[in-house]
């Protein structure tokens, strides 16, 4: 394999696991190059990759600076037995939550999307668990038969690290605030911080003060951890 001719490349690359004969994507990492609401265009490598995105990944992509280095964690979905699409998510618990959706019957790809565009992870699995359906109900395109349905098929089978009422952003009360404190701890952990570590102490300073900005909770966490 050709080695990177530059510095720029070097901070672009993707993760491929192969199964088989099937190649699976476990994650991109690279520069974005085009960003609506709905995708996001990753260039790695000088490779474009075409990534549905949520409004939760969009909203933490566009704060970033432009050309700044990003990770994506991807699940492929087959469409029609001959298309691959790509979903693209910032945090490892949206991209299971969008996992645990997609099983329930009558939830496609399109609509887990939309429900996790309305809804915090964290928000989200609160829902799940507390059973409230009218909640999940007022999700765009979300009947109430299908809000019972999603609550009846995920509560109790949702990872831990989104039930966890001891979870630094279970006590935050807006989601702007608990978004903050997600990306803080993805952007720890991806320094290879421990992940036990990064939220005990992003839970502090949090705790003190939820309007903290995102950078300068990241800051003040690299200072103490």
């Amino acid at each position: 394999m050709r080695q990177p001719s530059t510095l720029w490349s070097i901070t672009t690359n993707f993760a491929v696991i192969y199964l088989d004969t099937k190649i699976m994507i476990a994650y991109l990492r690279g520069t974005i190059d085009t960003l609506t609401p709905t995708n996001a265009y990753v260039d790695c490598s000088g490779v474009g990759y075409d990534v549905n995105i949520s409004l939760s990944t969009y909203d933490t992509l566009h704060g970033l600076e432009r050309d700044a280095p990003v990770r994506l964690w991807i699940t492929e979905v087959m469409r029609q037995g001959e298309v691959c699409d790509l979903y693209g998510f910032y945090t490892r618990e949206e991209q299971a939550l969008f996992a645990k959706l997609i099983t329930v019957s009558g939830v496609g790809p399109a609509t887990a999307r939309v429900i996790l565009s309305s809804l915090a992870p964290l928000e989200l699995a609160e829902v799940i668990e507390s059973g409230d359906d009218k909640r999940l109900k007022m999700v765009k395109g979300i009947g109430l038969k299908t809000a019972q349905r999603i609550i009846v098929d995920l509560k109790g089978k949702l990872p831990e690290t989104l039930t966890d009422r001891d979870d630094v952003t279970a006590g935050i009360g807006s989601r702007a605030a608990r978004e903050v404190a997600e990306e803080a701890i993805s952007a720890l952990k991806m320094l290879g911080f421990a992940e036990a570590n990064v939220r005990k102490v992003v839970k502090q300073i949090m705790t003190v003060k939820p309007d903290t900005p995102v950078e300068q909770v990241i800051k003040q966490a690299l200072a103490q951890l």
